[in-house]
């Protein structure tokens, strides 16, 4: 009997030790289940707004910055350990699953202005950061025949819009050919006037006329548009997208969520920068 009783509490040992490899096997299991379960979390990426850079703002335009100002921005952010990347670096991200740097940022200018040459790119040059342009395309055009060098007016030229992009530091994009200053439109907003037909007829025309042009002399295949006012209407979208255009940019100010889905790179959104704010309030304030 005790010989018995032996072998049964050999038995019962044997047992219990294979049922709690099982709880601990199930356990794992489950946790590890429950971990790729969980959705990836993405990644936040503000994108900021400038426009003319000037010394002066006696109009008190709030798109008007001084150099000083933006350069205050881009020393504070290489402190906060913020690195600045490429519209192209993003799509990368998204639709390639190349990384992005720890806090990335995207640093925009929209319009080409001339004084954007003259200030904010020795600034870019000179802290080694990248910036997005988006230049209108008619103005390059025409200030690349006459009237060029004016800081409060003027718009980059061909050449110095191939200078920058060369550089490795400007990423050129595409803000339309002439849909500035279009009377009674809002930027590529559709009117109310036009069927959905016309419309992106006129939208598909001076888009690919923006990328001929830009292509023809700065050599670039842009595939990011930048919506003008930030003006969207629904209608514009099959246009875009079957023009190349990857990601587009509008100028609601929101903190963007990268995935690996590219329907987030559509209506991204940006945050003005205006003058009269610290840097460290400006960027602690869109940061919330």
């Amino acid at each position: 009997m005790f010989f018995i009783g032996k072998i049964h509490r050999g038995v019962l040992a044997a047992l219990f030790a294979v049922a709690a490899g099982f709880l601990i096997w199930g356990a794992s299991h489950t946790a590890a289940v429950a971990v790729q379960a969980q959705p990836v979390k993405g990644v936040d990426l503000p994108i900021i707004m400038y426009h003319s850079i000037l010394p002066y703002n006696v109009s008190k335009s709030k798109y008007i910055v001084s150099p000083k100002t933006l350069e205050n921005d881009l020393i504070y952010l290489q402190k906060e350990h913020f690195t600045t990347v490429t519209m192209q670096d993003v799509i990368a991200y998204v639709k390639d699953g190349t990384e992005l740097p720890e806090k990335p940022i995207l640093i925009t200018f929209d319009d080409g202005y001339y004084n954007n040459y003259v200030y904010a790119y020795p600034l870019f040059k000179k802290y080694n950061m990248k910036m997005m342009l988006s230049p209108i395309a008619h103005f390059s055009e025409l200030f690349s025949e006459k009237d060029g060098g004016h800081e409060t007016y003027s718009h980059a030229t061909w050449d110095q819009l191939s200078e920058m992009q060369q550089s490795g530091v400007v990423e050129i994009e595409n803000h339309t050919y002439n849909l500035h200053s279009q009377k009674g439109r809002l930027g590529a907003k559709k009117l109310k006037t036009e069927n959905t037909q016309e419309y992106q007829v006129m939208l598909r025309k001076d888009l690919q006329q923006a990328q001929n042009l830009i292509k023809e002399h700065v050599g670039v295949d842009m595939n990011v548009f930048v919506y003008p006012f930030g003006a969207v209407s629904p209608e514009a979208l099959p246009v875009i997208r079957s023009l190349g255009f990857e990601a587009t940019l509008t100028c609601q100010a929101k903190m963007n969520v990268l995935t690996r889905s590219g329907n987030c790179l559509i209506g991204l959104g940006r945050f003005l920068r205006p003058p009269g704010e610290s840097s460290a309030a400006y960027f602690s304030r869109i940061m919330k």
